[in-house]
């Protein structure tokens, strides 16, 4: 049974800041998402995409990477079916505009390095305005890339936060979809 959900109080969420989640790997993933950073309730409680309100989780199941809808509790799941979870900068903040384009380079060699070393088969960046800053791809668009990353195909999906009003659930999900199918 997974451990029960809580609520983090706002000096947690004040602790937080700095804190780090741990990732989520195994050799020869099917896929590895890659946020841009945790946020602070994420760091708070532990778990990656824990806000309330993130998509993450709902998109993953309606795109039909998942059985059924998980909560950031049960993140360990994932890597049962294949998928991984990590993030271009450890660091938490309250909001990925706290990451300086430097924070972003470095975090993007330290990625390349887990992914020569973990070798999944694709790698799902979630955040086009983060990968286009951390790999100096100004033009980069939402879906796959002409370049590898490493010795993974590289994917570009939008951030599932709350706060991208861009992209609704059905959105998320129908791109989420196509990475998966590619990677079937």
């Amino acid at each position: 049974m997974p451990p029960r959900p809580w609520k983090p109080t706002k000096e947690q969420l004040a602790a937080a800041q700095g804190g780090r989640v741990p990732d989520l790997l195994a050799p020869g993933l099917r896929v590895l998402f890659c946020g841009i950073n945790p946020g602070l309730y994420s760091a708070a409680i532990g778990h990656h995409f824990g806000r309330p309100g993130n998509r993450f989780w709902p998109t993953l199941h309606a795109a039909g990477f998942t059985p059924r809808l998980l909560s950031p509790f049960e993140e360990h799941e994932l890597l049962v079916a294949g998928y991984g979870i990590t993030n271009l900068v450890s660091r938490a903040t309250a909001g990925a505009d706290e990451l300086t384009a430097d924070e972003l380079v470095r975090g993007g060699r330290r990625l390349l390095a887990k992914v020569r070393r973990y070798r999944p088969a694709a790698i799902a960046f979630l955040g086009v305005t983060s990968y286009r800053t951390a790999f100096a791809r100004p033009l980069a668009q939402v879906g796959p890339q002409p370049e590898p990353f490493g010795p993974a195909v590289a994917w570009v999906l939008p951030n599932p936060s709350g706060l991208n009003a861009h992209y609704q659930l059905a959105d998320l999900a129908r791109l989420f979809a196509e990475l998966r199918r590619a990677t079937e």
